[in-house]
């Protein structure tokens, strides 16, 4: 099992790894959808830049409350609804590093023991901190192998 601090590196550091995946992108680029079926680059950022407040919101009530309520958010609503092809590529990177930035200083300064403590989410029931970080930690991850994916459909 891994500590708090070694899962706060490793959330952090997609930071770093989605910047790195993007940095060389031309608006046009981010924008293509080269992978037929697949969001583009803008998209899938768009969709990580609104999901890491949820996560984090999750995570910072698991922290602060005893069991609190936490509530399902569907990712195809998002999408249908939050205009993701028009979003900025540098605004959603910059939403995703503040929000990380901040949670991790929140985690660097919590005791280990907060990894056990638990909310409740309305259709997977009891959760821990422990499974929230390494969800968001992976939720990022999978959608940096699509990013990539997308990249080398482009020739980049």
């Amino acid at each position: 099992m891994s500590t708090l601090a070694e899962m706060t590196d490793v959330y952090l550091a997609g930071v770093s790894q989605l910047r790195d995946a993007v940095k060389a992108m031309t608006p046009e680029q981010a924008a293509a959808r080269p992978v037929p079926g697949k969001w583009s680059t803008v998209e899938c950022v768009a969709h990580i830049a609104d999901f890491e407040p949820v996560f984090a919101d999750r995570m910072k009530r698991v922290i602060a409350l005893d069991r609190p309520l936490l509530f399902a958010a569907d990712e195809n609503e998002y999408f249908k609804h939050l205009v993701y092809g028009h979003r900025d590529l540098g605004e959603e990177m910059a939403v995703i590093e503040a929000t990380r930035k901040e949670m991790a200083r929140i985690l660097r300064h919590v005791p280990e023991s907060s990894l056990q403590r638990a909310g409740v989410h309305n259709e997977k029931g009891l959760i821990t901190l422990a499974d929230i970080l390494g969800y968001v930690t992976n939720h990022l991850t999978h959608h940096l192998r699509h990013i990539l994916e997308k990249k080398k459909a482009l020739g980049l």
